[in-house]
């Protein structure tokens, strides 16, 4: 990663944080909120791979923990796992689609609120997984779904495309 990756990872992480703090936290139904921070990292691993979308994951759940009441480091290990496992699931498809980025965001978004849930339960808030994750999941899928282009569209512009034989480019499967 270079260092204009760096900086862009970082502006998009601040804005995205931004946002999510200042408008998609005021949108409560339930309870439940959109999560663009969790989004972040499936957006990584769509666009960048595996490798890349865990690490862009981890920073994106480190900087998202620092802001939340539950166990530090929760979101930074869902974030890794997530932005890993969306860029494995991924990794094949052919990227010419405008419907896939709405299609991925929505699943990888439900499989990390349960991961999420499972491990903070887990790490001893059982509430997470029997009060507070089906309303997270009928609010937070939907709006992945909707925000899906916006955040993939700024992820790529700071995740460009690896080139020169230490990497592929989108839509390659050779790492």
């Amino acid at each position: 990663m270079t260092s204009t990756d760096l900086a862009r990872s970082t502006i998009v992480m601040v804005v995205v944080l931004a946002v999510q703090l200042t408008l998609l936290d005021s949108v409560r139904v339930a309870g439940a909120h959109p999560d663009a921070m969790l989004l972040l990292p499936v957006a990584a691993g769509y666009v960048a791979g595996p490798d890349r979308g865990a690490g862009f994951g981890f920073a994106a759940g480190l900087l998202a923990d620092l802001f939340l009441p539950t166990t530090f480091g929760l979101s930074a290990l869902v974030g890794c796992l997530l932005g890993y496992g969306t860029g494995m699931a991924t990794r094949g498809l052919v990227r010419s689609s405008w419907w896939l980025p709405p299609i991925v965001a929505a699943g990888a978004t439900s499989m990390g609120l349960a991961l999420y849930a499972i491990l903070g339960a887990v790490l001893g808030d059982p509430g997470m997984v029997t009060t507070s994750l089906a309303p997270a999941l009928v609010v937070a899928t939907p709006a992945a779904a909707v925000l899906a282009t916006p955040v993939v569209r700024m992820v790529s512009w700071a995740l460009p495309a690896m080139v020169s034989g230490h990497g592929a480019g989108i839509g390659s499967g050779a790492r």
